[in-house]
């Protein structure tokens, strides 16, 4: 009896055996792809400079409390508008509001209110997810800072001293 040979490429199972590396691959060169063209914008460059503005910030924690600041504040997402009032000094101020994970989406809105410090700022239509808010002075002297799920009520007091 003779046995005759085929070629490796005629038999299905080293193709069978070919295909999980093969996918591997695909999927790996998919996953380098997205990597390289989607980057992490959580990550900070300079910590430790981030690290030292810390304290800055506690500086303008604590003059918010002095002042005895206080915003209370209604979205209105029909209408498009954050109205209420900020319990203080007059002063123009601005509303910073940070999105979770699309820097892309953050907002920053300049306030100028009323003498008794009501104001109505036009806003676009907010996604339903937890917003870090922070309201600062025009010269950046107090900071009040908190986090918001864009429900209708923003509510931010001073801490007390």
């Amino acid at each position: 009896m003779h046995a005759t040979s085929t070629p490796w490429y005629t038999h299905r199972w080293p193709w069978f055996l070919m295909l999980g590396p093969a996918t591997v691959l695909v999927a790996g060169g998919y996953v380098a792809w997205l990597a390289a063209g989607h980057p992490d914008a959580l990550v900070v460059d300079d910590y430790y400079k981030q690290g030292k503005a810390i304290n800055q910030d506690l500086r303008r924690d604590r003059a918010a409390t002095a002042l005895g600041l206080s915003l209370r504040a209604e979205y209105d997402p029909r209408a498009g508008t954050l109205a209420g009032r900020l319990a203080g000094p007059a002063a123009p101020f601005t509303i910073y509001l940070a999105h979770p994970t699309l820097p892309q989406r953050d907002l920053r809105v300049f306030v100028k209110p009323a003498a008794d410090g009501s104001f109505s700022v036009a806003l676009p239509d907010l996604e339903r997810t937890h917003w870090q808010v922070v309201v600062e002075g025009a010269l950046r002297d107090w900071r009040l800072a908190k986090g918001w799920d864009a429900v209708r009520t923003l509510e931010i007091v001073a801490d007390k001293p």
